[in-house]
């Protein structure tokens, strides 16, 4: 079987996509990624055994600017550009993960009959997925409640597969990761992340609160690439980025501080840990952020704060509640069904490989 991934524009539109490439590969199947020129999406396949292929990506808005008019151009170059490399390739199916890169593929497998499996992260379809859906077989979607925000068609089914996460994500050690932040002590440790990115308000916000959190916490602070600060501080680190040591960091944390994006609140949820969620604000992003940490907060999950509220007395007094175990945190993460989202999709990618 050879099937071709398609995603890009960010770190969110590749990772997921990555446990159902090493499903494949495992399986002695071609698998071919297509994505954008900017060396992003290559540079986080760089390890698996995947042929990559670039095509061009115009952005997709839903607002009036002067650039829609070159980035109308980059999308028709980039539709023909898929249809030619799908005529090419010849796959026997497609995985969109989303993003601009994956609306020509979408059409270009849709003029090749080629079946196409999409999958939508957040609680509502982005635009990118919005535009591919006329084109899809299949839609695997996060969250169940998805499921009322896509308008049912006869062409379309809507699956429940949740979100894949990754192996090393999930079999992380807990003993592995203390060692590796040198922990001595029996102390709760609190992680906190932006994303591969960093995220300067929440550093910020953990800078001005890190002399009242180390009293309880030893605190791992993920800041993101070039957003290291100096701060001697007993019971403080500061890492720009962590790799594949990650899954073993997150099993021996206690508590995470997390923007509330759907892959890192899928890890969160499938290792049953206690977070507070700060999603990225409307003025920053669609908003897409805030649904999923309202839909965590409202099922018992987390803890959030908006970022316009964010300080050192709304952090202190969030990370208190989420650790108070008569708040129950625990219990609901405990019976929160976390599907097997790999084996579900890879289900339906092979069910589509005859048609």
């Amino acid at each position: 079987m050879h099937l071709l991934v398609v995603g890009g524009g960010s770190a969110g539109h590749v990772i997921p996509a990555l446990p159902i490439i090493d499903e494949f590969i495992a399986a002695g199947d071609q698998v071919s990624f297509v994505g954008t020129h900017s060396g992003l999406e290559e540079g986080l396949l760089a390890d698996s055994e995947v042929n990559f292929y670039a095509i061009s990506a115009g952005k997709l808005r839903r607002y009036w600017s002067w650039q829609n008019v070159a980035d109308g151009f980059l999308v028709l170059l980039g539709v023909l550009q898929s249809i030619w490399l799908l005529g090419r390739l010849g796959p026997d199916v497609v995985f969109s993960k989303g993003g601009f890169v994956s609306f020509p593929v979408a059409v270009a497998s849709w003029l090749w009959r080629v079946p196409l499996v999409s999958h939508e992260s957040d609680l509502t379809p982005g635009l990118a997925n919005r535009l591919v859906l006329p084109f899809t077989r299949v839609l695997c979607v996060s969250f169940a409640a998805t499921q009322d925000h896509i308008k049912q068609t006869a062409k379309v089914r809507v699956v429940h597969t949740g979100t894949p996460v990754r192996d090393f994500v999930l079999g992380g050690d807990a003993s592995r990761g203390r060692n590796l932040l040198g922990l001595k002590d029996q102390r709760p440790l609190l992680v906190v992340t932006g994303g591969s990115l960093g995220a300067d308000r929440l550093n910020h916000a953990i800078r001005c609160a890190a002399k009242e959190l180390t009293q309880i916490y030893t605190i791992l602070h993920v800041c993101g690439v070039g957003k290291l600060v100096q701060m001697n501080l007993p019971n403080y680190q500061q890492e720009e980025y962590i790799g594949d040591s990650w899954g073993d960091i997150l099993a021996a944390a206690d508590v995470v501080v997390s923007r509330a994006g759907a892959n890192a609140l899928f890890e969160l949820l499938a290792l049953r840990k206690l977070n507070v969620l700060v999603p990225l604000s409307a003025q920053a992003s669609r908003g897409d952020q805030i649904e999923n940490a309202h839909f965590a907060h409202r099922q018992g999950l987390s803890e959030v704060i908006f970022e316009e509220d964010l300080d050192t007395p709304s952090l202190l007094a969030a990370l208190v509640k989420v650790s108070d175990p008569q708040a129950d945190y625990c219990n609901k993460l405990a019976l929160f069904e976390v599907p097997n989202a790999t084996e579900s999709i890879v289900h339906e990618l092979r069910s589509l490989e005859s048609l």
